[in-house]
């Protein structure tokens, strides 16, 4: 280290476009330390910037506490500085606290979780080909469950019954079901980083500094020794360059004020000697006596051998320069340049090489002295936090968020209820007061009218008598005339005073105190629902949650910027994780750290710096939105849409779109599954009316076969019956035909005799009346030959008394 001394000109930082060697030099460095230093800690009047805004950060967090300074209040109750009047307690009423704490304690129970989003192109082509791979099974759905029933080999790589149905469901499926090992293995790697930084102790304290100053801010640096190490940052000591945006995205330098023992300045500088120590020893204590800087710390020991360093970064540009030279043999050779080579175009074209270039943002960091031309340190950022992308930015290592931050003024919680908070305290000393000054009621003794009463006793009735009647009886002895005739004014010798005891303004004063609590209430949205002081007795639980609900939304602004400083911080860490495992000598040791929750992982966390990120934080939803998907879900469950498995699913998802999503996609599944059942039940039925219909068919068909049968049995009886009478009749028949073949034969046997005996006859008849004829002839013959006389032929032997032998002829 050396002593630079430099002319550095009021509210100037040093030209941007200075060369990088000039960059990296200690005079650029102070120039740059000296310009952040003028503009926070110029002096205008009695006030600079740096410590006036550390002074109302200070007055904020006393106000928040309950422990802000009482002389305001004094000096209000006071007459002309003299308070000796007052006996009060002025002890701050600690309203503001309560309503602190109620926003911070309520912001801690919103759980979130990180979601790493692995968007480069390898793991994009990973997710595109498992996608397609499940579009495929949509698709050939049919197809597969016909080989699996033909063949008996499952092709389903998935259960079928769950393939989603559309593009949407598929969507769906997608963002549930995909988590490809290496966005397991960065969510693992960001949650070991902020579980060994306790980064849950430093969210409340981030959470806090929101709602009481409106600004919280966080830093993360790779230290050698340690690794990534997470940090709670004062905001009290950072110093910024001027901003309007809300998440300070558009600042180019910060800065830490830290007040250490000077010996600690070994340790940044180990160069530095003795003198110099003690000059800057003297410069430190100048520097405490111009800004009175005492009064911001109760240290005694705060003078003695400190000193005030100012830890800036400051960003500014890089050229990254390259000598291209084409060889011989076709391909390019790249030679590294510094920014200052800028050969003519001559001598390259000659040459034939060409200059590649291009600019990036870096970060330089830096250490001064405050009050001093001495610079500790000034380099180049080592580990910056640099995008995997096409953009050349880098990241700041710290990480702030004022969500209520208007031209760069902070608006915060606390600082809408200070009026109000005074007003309280106010009210409260003066009810003391009220209070303070009343006095009981007392009673008027008229000494006049007790001289005038006599007892009876002979003794005087005294006023210690007067009183101890009243007081136990309650009554009072009186004349109305004086012994001496005359009216007696005193005849009431006791009269109760009654005295101002202040009831008007107590409940004056308790009427205003209860109105500055309801403004605190509307300043600030926590009504009486969220903090439960004064719940309504007449209201409905359902009323009381949304109006606590409602409360909620006014805060939401806090709850969110302590969201957006969680995203940042992981998304930051995601590159320092890729710089870890690719240059830190303590890889292996942090991939064990990470790996010990999945062994699984392991090879997958050793290239994680090959890949590139999207950082996501699922948050759980809130009272609201749990009371919305739980109202949803009971709707479905009691109409039968879903059943108890895919309610609880659907409570385990903490992104309450994908859980109403699916929750539409359980309705739609068990609907078209009713469906199906009531498609399978009316098939079914329709099969039971066709199998009763069959069976019917069938009954009847048997009915009609067996009286078919029985017909065909009776038929088969009458037609064996008719048979067997048939057989009888044709053996009767048969017999008979015997018989009668007999008798015919008898018959023809006699016919043919007779007819034998017929033919015989006849021609004996012949014969013998051919021998008759013959006869006659010659009787006739004889008779013309001998003229004899007619003769009588007949013969009374040709018939039968009564019998002609015609009968016995064939029939």
């Amino acid at each position: 280290m050396k002593d630079v001394i430099v002319n550095v000109l009021a509210t100037s930082f040093p030209n941007q476009f200075a060369t990088d060697a000039e960059k990296e030099s200690q005079e650029y460095g102070l120039q740059v330390g000296q310009a952040i230093q003028y503009e926070w800690f110029r002096k205008d009047g009695t006030r600079c910037r740096y410590y006036s805004q550390w002074k109302d950060f200070h007055r904020l967090r006393l106000y928040a506490r309950g422990e802000q300074s009482v002389q305001k209040y004094k000096n209000e109750l006071a007459i002309d500085g003299d308070l000796s009047y007052l006996n009060l307690d002025w002890t701050p009423v600690p309203v503001i606290p309560k309503f602190v704490d109620i926003v911070v304690n309520g912001m801690s129970d919103r759980l979130f979780k990180v979601k790493a989003y692995a968007q480069d192109a390898m793991s994009q082509a990973k997710r595109s080909k498992y996608q397609d791979m499940i579009e495929g099974q949509m698709v050939s759905k049919d197809i597969l469950s016909i080989i699996q029933q033909k063949t008996g080999v499952d092709p389903f790589t998935m259960n079928p019954d769950e393939l989603p149905q559309n593009d949407e469901e598929l969507s769906l499926y997608m963002q549930l079901n995909y988590k490809p090992a290496i966005e397991i293995a960065e969510e693992e790697a960001i949650n070991t980083i902020l579980e060994e930084n306790k980064y849950l102790d430093l969210r409340k304290r981030i959470d806090y500094d929101q709602a009481v100053i409106g600004i919280g801010v966080v830093k993360h640096e790779f230290l050698p020794g340690s690794g990534v190490q997470v940090s709670y940052v004062d905001p009290a000591n950072v110093v910024y360059s001027y901003t309007e945006d809300p998440y300070f995205t558009d600042c180019f330098y910060w800065g830490e004020i830290k007040t250490l023992p000077i010996t600690e300045l070994l340790k940044i500088d180990p160069t530095i000697t003795r003198e110099q120590m003690e000059e800057i020893s003297k410069s430190s204590q100048s520097w405490y006596d111009y800004y009175n800087v005492a009064q911001f710390y109760e240290n005694s020991l705060f003078y003695r051998d400190t000193a005030t360093l100012l830890y800036f970064n400051y960003k500014t540009t890089k050229k990254i320069v390259y000598k291209k030279k084409k060889l011989d043999s076709g391909g390019f050779k790249y030679i590294e340049k510094n920014d200052e080579f800028n050969p003519p175009v001559e001598m390259m074209e000659e040459n034939n090489f060409e200059k590649v270039e291009k600019t990036i943002d870096v970060w330089y960091e830096g250490v001064m002295v405050m009050g001093t031309n001495y610079l500790l340190k000034w380099q180049l950022s080592k580990n910056m936090v640099r995008p995997k992308s096409s953009s050349q930015h880098a990241l700041p290592n710290y990480v702030a968020c004022a969500p209520r931050m208007y031209k760069g003024v902070i608006e915060s919680l606390v600082r809408r209820m200070i009026p109000f908070a005074d007003l309280i305290q106010l009210t409260h000393l003066k009810l003391q007061q009220v209070i303070a000054r009343t006095v009981p009621d007392g009673v008027f003794i008229d000494a006049d009218g007790l001289n005038e009463v006599d007892l009876g006793t002979g003794n005087a009735y005294n006023p210690e008598d007067a009183l101890r009647l009243y007081f136990q009886t309650g009554s009072v002895i009186g004349r109305s005339y004086t012994q001496g005739g005359d009216f007696n004014n005193a005849r009431v010798p006791i009269t109760q005073l009654t005295s101002n005891s202040g009831a008007a303004k107590t409940q004056m004063l308790i009427a205003n105190y209860n109105h500055y609590m309801d403004m605190l209430r509307t300043v600030t949205g926590l009504n009486e629902a969220r903090d439960a002081s004064t719940p309504d007795p007449n209201s409905l639980v359902g009323l009381q949650k949304l109006a606590a609900l409602n409360s909620n939304t006014a805060t939401r602004h806090i709850l969110e910027g302590g969201l957006y400083m969680f995203r940042a911080l992981s998304e930051a860490l995601t590159y320092r994780i890729a710089d870890i495992l690719e240059y830190s000598d303590f890889k292996d040791d942090f991939v064990t750290k990470i790996g010990k929750y999945n062994v699984s992982i392991l090879n997958e966390i050793k290239e994680l710096y090959i890949y590139d990120f999207g950082i996501f934080l699922e948050i759980a939803p809130d009272e609201e939105q749990k009371a919305q998907l739980e109202a949803n879900i009971q709707m479905a469950l009691s109409k039968g849409d879903i059943n108890l498995e895919d309610a609880i699913d659907i409570r385990e998802i903490r992104n309450i779109k994908l859980a109403n999503q699916l929750l539409k996609v359980k309705r739609m599944k068990t609907q078209e599954r009713a469906e199906k059942m009531e498609m399978q039940k009316q098939a079914m039925m329709s099969e039971q009316q066709l199998q009763s219909q069959q069976i019917a068919a069938q009954t009847a068909m048997q009915k009609i076969q067996l009286e078919a049968q029985a017909k065909m049995q009776v038929k088969q009886a009458e037609v064996a019956f008719d048979i067997e009478r048939m057989k009888q009749e044709a053996m009767l028949k048969k017999d008979l035909m015997a018989e009668e073949f007999k008798y015919n034969m008898s018959i023809a046997q006699i016919n043919n005799s007779g007819v034998s005996e017929r033919e015989k006859m006849k021609e004996d008849a012949k014969a013998k009346r051919i021998s008759q004829q013959n006869t006659e002839q010659s009787k006739l013959i004889n008779q013309r030959k001998n003229d004899l006389p007619p003769m009588n032929f007949e013969s009374n032997e040709d018939s039968l008394d009564g019998f002609d032998l015609a009968e016995f002829e064939p029939r």
